[in-house]
């Protein structure tokens, strides 16, 4: 029975992360995961020993929570999260569009140039596989050949790009 307690005091940093994440609110966070835990205790029978009790415990989180907001909306309680300094003006970063779209655009410029037609004529264009088969000028089978290689090339390169980026350049 103790093995079982231990196992459950182990996951209280991951259920007040997950709790925290549902409320954003502190104190209502560090309630349900009391109430999450005094459920768990009362119920230890549920728990099959030898399996971590962490989806057990999020699934009671979790239904906790759903009954808490049902509480909410019968009651008509308003449900009102706090706004974090700075996030009433946070707006999302418009550049990374602009550097997914670049490396994206390069990396069909890195291809084999059959590969990128058919890729663009039916990925971009919108034709279907007959038609850009016809207007490429080869067998509908050998279009569907180079639109699989093509993607998989563009995959392959824009992996690279996506680990290079992580990457970062220390100097001593």
């Amino acid at each position: 029975m103790d093995e079982k307690k231990a196992a459950i005091l182990g996951e209280i940093p991951r259920l007040r992360r997950y709790a925290r994440s549902l409320l954003r609110d502190r104190d209502s966070a560090d309630d349900l995961v009391q109430d999450c835990l005094e459920r768990a205790l009362m119920r230890l029978d549920n728990w099959q020993t030898g399996e971590s009790p962490r989806r057990w415990l999020f699934t009671i989180m979790h239904h906790l929570f759903i009954d808490q907001m049902r509480k909410v909306n019968r009651r008509g309680e308003a449900a009102m999260l706090p706004l974090e300094a700075g996030e009433a003006v946070a707006q999302p970063a418009e550049q990374l569009e602009g550097i997914a779209s670049r490396e994206i655009i390069d990396a069909l410029q890195a291809i084999s140039p059959d590969r990128r037609a058919a890729l663009v004529m039916v990925a971009i264009e919108g034709f279907s596989y007959a038609e850009a088969a016809n207007i490429l000028g080869v067998p509908a089978g050998t279009l569907m050949s180079r639109i699989a290689r093509g993607r998989e090339e563009l995959r392959g390169l824009l992996d690279d790009t996506a680990r290079r980026r992580a990457i970062r350049i220390v100097e001593k």
